[in-house]
């Protein structure tokens, strides 16, 4: 896989959860723990995103 398609995956992924973070905001079905942990898979692919478009 080269780089350019690891990063739009990893775009692709980011606004999922983008997607469904915004949703669980909305549902209250959602418990806070889960929509924290959404946040943080959403950051920890953001931060892979900037670290692999510095390199």
């Amino acid at each position: 896989m080269s780089l350019s398609s690891h990063l739009e995956e990893l775009r692709r992924k980011h606004a999922t959860l983008k997607a469904e973070v915004e949703e669980a905001q909305r549902s209250p079905s959602f418990d806070a723990y889960q929509i924290t942990e959404l946040k943080k898979q959403k950051l920890r692919i953001k931060e892979e995103i900037l670290r692999l478009q510095a390199a």
